[in-house]
């Protein structure tokens, strides 16, 4: 029976930080509301959203994303080489 492969997470923390780029703007007023995620209000239109958790605050982040109807450009671990944003 295959295993699961287990998350090893980066430098032996639990939180690994995480860089999340939706559609649009969102004000610095939601910052409370993703659990601590700073955001900022990129010149393409997007907003990156940028902070430390566990896989489960990640899908926490996503799925308040998802409530509110802001289209996912993209999810990367800040340790990867960021995405062009085009």
């Amino acid at each position: 029976m295959p295993t699961r492969p287990s998350h090893q997470p980066s430098q032996g923390h639990d939180h690994d930080r995480y860089e999340i780029r939706v559609r649009g703007h969102l004000d610095s007023r939601w910052a409370a509301w993703f659990d601590g995620f700073s955001l900022t209000r990129a010149s393409d239109g997007s907003t990156v959203l940028a902070g430390r958790t566990d896989q489960a605050g990640l899908h926490g982040v996503l799925r308040k994303l998802g409530d509110i109807g802001l289209p996912l450009l993209s999810v990367r671990a800040a340790d990867e080489p960021p995405t062009d944003p085009r």
